[in-house]
């Protein structure tokens, strides 16, 4: 083959080029952000492999005392002795703000051989390490409200070791004797040790499944890429097939080209997403931003995925070609496609019963986790497939529908395009309508989560802006007086409580909190009774306590031989009191828990993981619909190149530009509505299963303005696709370009 006429076969004109380009543009951003998708998924698992010591694998810091077969201990626990080659350890979280710190007390021995990752030899008691994070946040502000819980600093822990670099990390040396009032402290023979770090399957099917949510917009907007310019190419072809050129060597030509414009764009893409790492890695997971060296892809795994894209591509174009069969004179006239039919609803089917099944067997308790995990994960993606799959049957039915009920010359030329050519006018839609199902699936699993809510308050409720810890149970009268009485001179601090138990040789009466008639006023309680000390359960100071728990007799008449058991320091509720009342609760040494309210449970439970995975889904189905938009702008730009000799002869003949432009809206709107409120709800119907299998004690409720912005978007998004696509038919079914044809 003469290589001048190759060149002109193939980009001989200057639309020629910009279809190239439009390949290489589609094929880069398609593998930009393949590659910073797996570079996150990634990054997650590095990132959390590096703070897994803060939860190193523990024993029981005592040994239960046995008693002869079937009668009680008759001694007390006896304490697990500390080696050189252990450490004590409290899991001591704090919170500043909003925000959780966290805290691990470490005692050792003198002559102690423990390294803590990060840091090294364990800090002495009274001095503690920091992230770097921790120490501009303890600089940042006054030292009574955060630096003096820790005592003087000792130095950093390295980045090496911490999730990311927003980790707020405190390890404190403390006394053992200290420690072992405790009843959290646990003996930890080695750092580097956590049996659990595979315990996270739901963590792991969230994160498998947005990673399989934005990677499939993806691979569509690369294969729509890749198809530019069809009809155009095909034209090109049959020049070469004229002049003498055999079907294989067509086919191999097309393979070389598309090859070599996904090479271009991949190495393009790869570019892009080092390039773009940086602002990636700001998105905050359950609390930190990632480094961007965590979105790294290894130059194996890039090289994978550039090998892939580029064969695939390749592969595809080449099968496509020969398939055609084009001639040397071209086609003349459109081909009809195979009709889809109904068993095109098989793999949709096969999806939705994979996590049904999955669901149905979690809830009584017969199905592995990792099974349930396959299974979600599976019939996630099949479902996905399913809709892409199912697309091209239902615009039949509403081609067919609408052909039947058509009036006018636009809406039968449109209905009896799709009615023949099925497969072809729901590829140029699919990449909106898999993207609206990703953004539902996203929507509906963000809105199992409620928004942040002030405790409730009332008598019998633990009041929100009051902080609390339980004391060591062997602290003289005077230590726990005075700690109040310092407590009370703090800005904001209203008044102090302390709760009391009776002693522990006294049986009965463990579970209840003793309170004066006056500091039971002060706790919000009502109607308290004329008796002098009241009871309360136990479970009246727990930051889960969703029901008021009432006031009952005392089983004494005074305080006398009572114990102090915790105190409360009742505040104004601004940030700055409850944070001076924590500190000076956590630094007094007679705590021996966390100094924490009731509005602290977001903070240290499980809900901000939760939050900043819900985050973490808004921006991924941003992602979602933007590619969304492409993929569409290119199919319906791609659709009017590649019929511009059909269009432009229809005008010739006199039908009006208006009717041409209601030929291609029909063509877009049709297989838009024939499936988008389907993928719509299959989307939340996804999202029911995924949140009620890892965890069926949460609910998809209907989801926030978030979800209506981003339908919004994807219809506005639809509609300028359309409007370009309507504004190309005038330059492109001009008389000039009809006769260059």
């Amino acid at each position: 083959m003469n290589p001048a006429v190759l060149r002109l076969a193939l980009v001989g004109s200057r639309s020629s080029l910009g279809r190239l380009a439009g390949i290489v543009g589609g094929v880069a951003v398609g593998v930009c952000l393949l590659l910073l998708v797996w570079g996150a998924g990634q990054g997650m698992i590095q990132r959390d492999a590096r703070a897994l010591w803060l939860d190193a694998d523990r024993v029981p810091a005592v040994v239960a005392a046995a008693g002869a077969e079937g009668s009680a201990a008759t001694e007390e626990a006896r304490p697990v002795p500390l080696t050189a080659d252990t450490a004590l350890v409290d899991r001591a979280d704090e919170v500043f703000r909003d925000q959780l710190v966290q805290r691990r007390d470490v005692a050792v021995t003198e002559d102690s051989a423990v390294r803590i990752p990060g840091i090294g030899a364990p800090p002495e008691p009274g001095t503690y390490y920091a992230s770097p994070a921790l120490q501009d946040l303890i600089e940042s502000v006054p030292a009574d409200q955060l630096g003096d819980r820790f005592g003087t600093l000792a130095g950093t822990i390295e980045d090496t070791d911490l999730a990311g670099p927003d980790s707020l990390v405190a390890v404190t040396g403390a006394e053992e004797a200290e420690l072992r009032q405790r009843p959290a402290a646990a003996i930890v023979p080695d750092f580097s040790v956590n049996s659990f770090a595979d315990n996270t399957g739901n963590y792991r099917t969230l994160m498998v499944v947005g990673g399989i949510a934005v990677i499939f917009p993806v691979l569509l907007l690369i294969s729509i890429s890749t198809r530019l310019g069809a009809a155009q190419r095909a034209e090109r072809f049959a020049t070469l097939r004229l002049i003498g050129a055999s079907p294989r060597t067509v086919a191999g030509i097309a393979a070389v080209e598309i090859a070599a414009s996904s090479l271009l764009g991949s190495v393009l893409g790869v570019v892009a997403a080092a390039a773009a790492r940086p602002l990636a890695a700001q998105l905050p997971v359950n609390g930190t931003r990632l480094h961007p060296a965590d979105l790294a892809v290894g130059p194996v795994t890039t090289a994978a995925v550039v090998a892939v894209v580029v064969l695939a591509s390749a592969a595809v174009a080449g099968l496509r070609t020969l398939r055609a069969g084009i001639g040397p004179l071209g086609a003349a006239r459109a081909q009809a496609e195979p009709a889809p039919t109904a068993r095109r609803t098989v793999p949709l089917a096969a999806g939705l019963a994979a996590m049904g099944t999955g669901v149905l067997l979690a809830d009584t308790g017969r199905l592995d986790p990792g099974a349930l995990e396959v299974l979600l994960i599976g019939g996630f993606g099949l479902t996905a497939v399913g809709i892409v799959v199912v697309g091209p049957w239902l615009t039949l039915l509403a081609a067919r529908i609408g052909l039947a009920r058509a009036s006018g010359a636009a809406a039968v030329i449109a209905a009896g395009r799709i009615r023949l050519t099925p497969r072809a006018t729901f590829r140029s839609v699919s990449g909106l309508v898999i993207g609206v199902f990703m953004v539902s699936v996203f929507a509906g699993a963000s809105s199992s989560v409620g928004p942040d809510e002030t405790p409730s308050a009332g008598p019998g409720m633990l009041p929100p802006a009051s902080v609390h810890t339980w004391l060591e149970p062997d602290r003289a009268l005077a230590d726990v007086t005075g700690l109040a009485g310092r407590a009370e001179g703090l800005d904001g601090v209203r008044d102090t409580v302390v709760g009391w138990t009776r002693p522990a040789a006294d049986p009965g009466g463990s579970a209840q909190i003793l309170l004066t008639a006056a500091d039971a006023t002060v706790l919000g309680f009502e109607d308290v009774s004329a008796a002098p000390v009241v009871a309360v359960d136990a479970a009246f100071f727990e930051a889960h306590t969703e029901e008021p728990r009432p006031l009952t007799a005392a089983p004494v008449t005074d305080l006398q031989g009572l114990v102090p058991a915790l105190l409360v320091v009742d505040t104004d509720g601004s940030p700055g009191a409850l944070d001076r009342a924590r500190t000076v609760l956590t630094a007094s040494g007679l705590s021996t828990t966390a100094a924490v309210s009731r509005a602290d449970a977001a903070a240290t439970g499980g809900a901000e993981l939760v939050r900043s995975l819900s985050v973490l889904a808004y921006a991924a189905a941003f992602v979602v619909v933007v590619i969304a938009g492409i993929s569409l702008a290119v199919a319906t730009a791609a659709a009017v190149i590649d019929r511009r000799r059909v269009l432009g002869l229809m005008r010739l003949i006199g039908m009006p530009l208006s009717a041409l432009r209601g030929v291609v809206v029909r063509e877009a709107a049709v297989p838009l509505a024939a499936v988008l409120l389907l993928s719509a709800g299959l989307g939340f119907c996804v999202a029911w299963l995924l949140v009620t299998g890892l965890d069926d004690s949460r609910t998809v409720s209907w989801p926030g303005p978030a979800y209506l912005a981003a339908l919004g978007a994807s219809l506005l998004l639809a509609l300028a696709a359309i409007a370009a696509a309507c504004g190309m038919l005038r330059t492109n079914t001009a008389i000039t370009t009809t006769r260059f044809e």
